[in-house]
């Protein structure tokens, strides 16, 4: 049986930790601020932004909502997040995605200034991780990092495979790896016999928004598999990984929900904190 890496205890740890750093700031006369930008009425993104605001509140952070009709204009919004970078008393700015078809997603995380991005998705936060230099790290591959390290598993020399490659999990989270000394393979849709590529890891990370799609077959016995995915389906939330048939197998396993998920919001306001702490 797997050991389950419960991602709703670290997470707590994680905001335990950001409390302690939060509430020393404030001794100093500083508040951390998070500035959140929901454009639309997505209710998917608007349940997650409530969550984020209730753990800026655990922690101590002043989290200003900024949310702005679906029609909003692409130079509407864009003097928005000027104004943001502008003002001394926000620490962190988070655009939540995705955005209304007509905004150019990737011209607003390129305006967010690289200080204030807590998300971690900036071109130089990308480049800075590439090149081994400090640097916001995207939350999620920085909380599965956080897990591991809970758990007590050292990627060093591990074969580990993440499958999906965006930008956002896939490709700094194979970074990170490599950075933590593992030998990493990245797939995709263009992958060839991803079954038995899979096989061959020591270490899975699925990040692919596919539900269940990686069962035993895909799974080496005795790996670590880490399941990035969040599906909404009839059956409610899945992940990528189809846990019933994997976790007899796996050396350890992320549930959904309770993994990995969690780990993302609370390495948010870690940002957050640390980015008012630069400051």
């Amino acid at each position: 049986m797997a050991t389950i890496i419960d991602g709703t205890k670290v997470a707590a740890a994680v905001r335990e930790r950001a409390a302690a750093a939060a509430s020393e700031l404030a001794a100093h006369g500083v508040r951390p601020c998070l500035a959140v930008v929901l454009v639309g009425d997505d209710p998917a993104s608007a349940s997650y932004v409530r969550m984020k605001e209730r753990d800026c509140a655990e922690v101590g952070i002043e989290s200003r909502d900024h949310r702005l009709v679906a029609e909003t204009t692409q130079e509407e919004l864009d003097a928005l997040i000027d104004s943001l970078n502008d003002d001394p008393s926000v620490h962190g700015i988070l655009v939540q995605m995705p955005l209304p078809a007509h905004l150019d997603a990737e011209s607003v995380i390129a305006r967010i200034s690289p200080c204030k991005d807590v998300d971690g998705f900036h071109p130089e936060s990308l480049g800075s991780l590439v090149r081994g230099l400090p640097g916001f790290r995207a939350c999620t591959p920085a909380g599965v990092m956080e897990m591991l390290g809970a758990y007590g598993i050292d990627p060093s020399g591990m074969n580990a495979v993440v499958v999906g490659r965006s930008t956002i999990v896939g490709k700094p989270m194979a970074l990170l790896l490599l950075e933590a000394n593992a030998t990493v393979t990245v797939c995709h849709s263009r992958t060839k016999d991803l079954p038995a590529v899979c096989r061959g890891a020591d270490l899975l990370v699925a990040a692919i928004g596919r539900p269940k799609m990686i069962d035993a077959s895909y799974v080496k016995p005795g790996a670590v598999v880490v399941d990035v995915g969040i599906n909404r389906t009839d059956d409610g939330l899945v992940g990528d990984v189809d846990f019933e048939s994997v976790e007899p197998i796996a050396s350890a396993i992320t549930p959904v929900p309770g993994g990995v998920g969690p780990m993302t919001r609370a390495m948010l306001v870690a940002n957050t904190v640390a980015a008012a702490s630069a400051r």
